[in-house]
């Protein structure tokens, strides 16, 4: 299947590669069970079974699945019948009513999450007719939905990476659900993100428990699959331990060449890059290793069967969405972000369906001399005038003197500035930013880009209009760096270490803690997840309570469960480690109130 992307696939196996080098495939050792490889040792696991029932994520390719299979299996003597349960789908016009009311404005980029089930999208009468073929050996179901049809079954679930799905939609071969011909990359993602994905999780979450084999598609011809218990099994060995996603990068038309520099394993055929999905946990993947071979399936499998263990007080409250990202913005010899705010969680409760907001922070890994953070208002800012400015410049393509408003502040390495929601900011040019968030990730109202294209030629959206919906007029002058700058302290020290916090907003339902040390901590979890990024240093050793040690590398993020408790980390280098710690406030609001 055609992918466009100037990234590699997953291999099926794991190279062996310098271990203090930034990991792009990491994996978590697959324990008390094997992970094989290809079709033909699917189909003898499948051969001994009258029904077999083969649903997975929207992107797998059908058609290699069920013909590949069906091969195999007549190779072995057996007649098979397949049903794709995809004719069975409400007619096309149909379906756009349904998703119609979750899609918003058609020039938007923004829709509402959806509360369709994947049933709504299927003819209940023509899923009731799909029937076994009494003369059939093995009778193949599969598609999409194929959970759905009602017979019973040797359940298959087969899944997908939300990165080759969009490499995949960008290449034209995967539509939205339902549909036979493509959309627009950008009008396809909307779709995927408000109403194909909400649908498809839910899904996925109602079928982890009754798998009995689990697949990773996304090699064509060469797909990887366990059996579900030895899934699940795995899945709560690392929720009471340590996990890594799979990180994936994005060039951006202000992307920079720091990452590019320091991660060899990159491509470096790209102009730059703007993104690394460190920890943006939607899109993001858990990879799984035996034996060098390679399993990967979505983190919200993870969050699904052991949210308890994953989250510990937190649960109540996020439930199965990960409440906190890491990412990297890189503008190092690239150009500024564009001019921008988060909205409230009123308004992102009541526009888009989402049960929290967009608040980040910018801690910045690396910054050149010159580099600047855009943050919050002058003091004597004319919001009236600051809007008619914007939509000035929308309309007649002029540049906007941004600095004529916005506070540009000094960025150093190590800073971090804090970014509640409501509040004007971006990153300036030859900043390295982890930024450390709230999960919601494409909730960013533009106002002004700078008058650039985007990679594709087309002009970038703004959003002038939700972003004054939101807008905090009241963090301008003194009160940006009173307010708005991290002021950290050390809270605790040892003979070779130091704990500083670095306090977030009164908005911020995360805290961030840094831990500078040259020898061996050790640190509770007190009950919550803590995500962690190595920030100086080489490489460090995370010792997890019942599994071997590992070690992670510079700029690598990491998390470690509630459960675990307590877990110890070694530096590895000779200079003095610095380490980021993130984790859920222990005041923040409980379930059903609204933040601060």
């Amino acid at each position: 299947m055609k992918r466009k992307t100037s990234q590699p696939l997953l291999p099926a196996h794991k190279k062996a590669g310098n271990g203090a080098m930034y990991d792009l495939f990491p994996s978590f050792p697959f324990k008390d069970g094997t992970i094989s490889t290809g079709y033909e040792s699917l189909s003898h696991a499948l051969s001994k079974e009258r029904v077999v029932i083969l649903d997975g994520y929207i992107g797998v390719d059908w058609k290699e699945v069920s013909t590949s299979l069906s091969a195999h299996l007549t190779a072995q003597g057996l007649k098979v019948a397949t049903l794709n349960v995809g004719n069975c789908l409400k007619d096309r016009k149909e379906i756009q009513d349904l998703v119609r009311p979750f899609m918003g404005e058609n020039e938007s980029i923004f829709g509402y999450k959806t509360t369709l089930s994947l049933s709504d999208f299927f003819d209940a009468t023509k899923l009731a007719m799909l029937t076994v073929d009494g003369s059939a050996d093995i009778t193949l179901v599969y598609g999409t939905g194929a959970g759905l049809c009602g017979l019973d079954g040797f359940l298959v679930y087969l899944d997908l990476p939300k990165n080759e799905l969009q490499y995949r939609m960008r290449a034209g071969e995967v539509f939205n659900l339902g549909n036979d011909q493509p959309l627009p990359p950008k009008t396809t993602y909307k779709r995927f993100y408000f109403v194909d994905w909400v649908v498809l999780n839910k899904e996925k979450k109602r079928l982890l428990p009754l798998a009995k084999a689990v697949v990773d598609q996304q090699r064509p011809n060469r797909p990887t699959w366990t059996t579900g218990d030895a899934l699940r099994f795995n899945l709560k060995e690392m929720s009471a331990n340590y996990f890594r996603v799979r990180p994936w990068f994005e060039p951006g038309v202000w992307g920079g060449s720091w990452m590019k520099e320091r991660f060899s394993s990159l491509n470096p055929n790209v102009p730059n890059y703007a993104w690394s999905f460190e920890m943006i946990v939607p899109e993001n993947g858990l990879v799984f290793e035996s034996n060098g071979t390679l399993l990967e399936v979505s983190f919200d499998m993870l969050m699904y069967q052991e949210q308890k263990n994953v989250l510990g007080k937190a649960a109540d409250r996020f439930k199965d969405e990960f409440p906190i990202r890491f990412d990297f913005l890189d503008t190092f010899n690239g150009g500024n972000l564009s001019v921008q705010c988060h909205p409230s969680p009123k308004y992102i409760r009541d526009q888009f369906g989402e049960n929290f907001t967009q608040d980040e922070t910018y801690y910045i890994m690396d910054a050149g001399e010159d580099a600047d953070v855009y943050l919050g208002f002058h003091k004597d800012i004319d919001p009236q005038m600051f809007r008619k400015d914007l939509e000035h410049s929308f309309e007649t393509k002029e540049k906007l003197d941004v600095e004529k408003y916005v506070q540009k502040l000094p960025s150093k390495k190590h800073e971090l500035f804090l970014i509640p929601h409501g509040t004007v900011h971006c990153s300036g040019i030859n900043n390295m930013v982890l930024e450390i968030s709230a999960t919601p990730y494409i909730f960013t109202f533009k106002m002004y880009d700078w008058q650039r294209l985007d990679l594709d030629g087309t002009p970038r959206p703004l959003n002038i209009e939700h972003a004054f919906n939101n807008l905090d007029f009241s963090r301008k002058g003194q009160v940006v760096t009173d307010t708005l700058v991290s002021k950290p302290r050390m809270t605790e020290s040892g003979k070779d270490w130091k704990k500083f916090h670095l306090p977030t907003h009164r908005d911020h339902f995360y805290d961030i803690v840094r831990y500078e040390f040259d020898g061996e901590i050790e640190i509770e979890t007190q009950g919550q997840c803590h995500i962690l990024m190595l920030v100086e240093g080489e490489q460090i050793m995370l010792h997890p309570p019942s599994m071997p040690a590992t070690n992670f590398n510079y700029a690598e993020t990491f998390a470690v469960p509630a459960a675990a408790k307590k877990y110890r980390l070694t530096n590895l280098s000779k200079k003095t480690a610095k380490v980021i710690l993130s984790h859920v406030k222990e005041n923040a609001c409980k379930p059903n109130e609204t933040c601060l």
